[in-house]
């Protein structure tokens, strides 16, 4: 889970705009999700789809079992918080993609037999180090857009 710096002083901001203010904030923050997601989408290696189709964004928390790449957190309760994921239920492997595995000894399906381990395949890091500035300039532009608003009694 990655942490946003100065977000103290963004959450401050915030608390300082009205209900109006979020919802030019929101989209901003849905259109950096979506191209950050839109990355790890074409990156990801696609065997059966899967693990492409696990990858997503939600407000809230993410789904049991994902993997998550960031959380974008402000204390203004639940509707604020943004989650970008990757994996669920049947695409469990997404952190083995990801990160590889070290040769082992198989513990489970076929006890004592060695596994070579596999090579990392990172899409979900990399999209996010590739989209990080941009989607911070997103969000820190609709910020400063509604606080003009909400000072020129819009």
């Amino acid at each position: 889970m990655t942490k946003l710096l100065n977000l103290a002083r963004l959450d401050r901001k915030l608390k300082r705009l009205p209900e109006a203010a979020k919802q030019r904030i929101r989209p901003a923050m849905e259109r950096a999700a979506a191209e950050i997601v839109a990355m790890m989408k074409s990156l990801v290696r696609v065997d059966d789809g899967d693990l492409k189709d696990s990858i997503g964004w939600t407000w809230g928390k993410a789904p049991r079992g994902s993997m998550v790449i960031a959380t974008v957190r402000a204390s203004l309760g639940g509707d604020m918080t943004l989650t970008i994921y990757a994996g669920n239920s049947d695409a469990y492997y997404a952190r083995w993609v990801e990160f590889g595995t070290k040769p082992h000894i198989n513990q489970g399906l076929f006890p004592g037999t060695k596994h070579p381990g596999t090579e990392a395949k990172p899409f979900f890091y990399v999209s996010y180090r590739a989209n990080r500035k941009g989607a911070k300039a997103q969000i820190r532009q609709a910020v400063r857009q509604s606080a003009r608003q909400v000072a020129s009694g819009g």
